[in-house]
């Protein structure tokens, strides 16, 4: 989800917010936050745009099935 701003006359994306959905045992889900906590410094566009845009993810971890 985005939110955008008007600034003169221009549309601007201000804000990116990314909802991950993952599936997965149980037994995985502490390393998931782990891995949801760090992913984003390695991620090309994330350091790309992070200046100029605010970007903030959250993670629902989900039991299969």
């Amino acid at each position: 989800m985005g939110e955008v701003e008007l600034e003169e006359k221009v549309l601007v994306v201000k804000r990116i917010h990314v909802k991950l959905r993952l599936r997965g045992e149980e037994a995985h889900r502490a390393t998931a936050l782990r891995v949801h906590g760090l992913f984003a410094e390695g991620c090309p566009i994330y350091r790309s745009i992070r200046a100029a845009i605010q970007v903030t993810t959250e993670l629902a971890f989900e039991a299969p099935g």
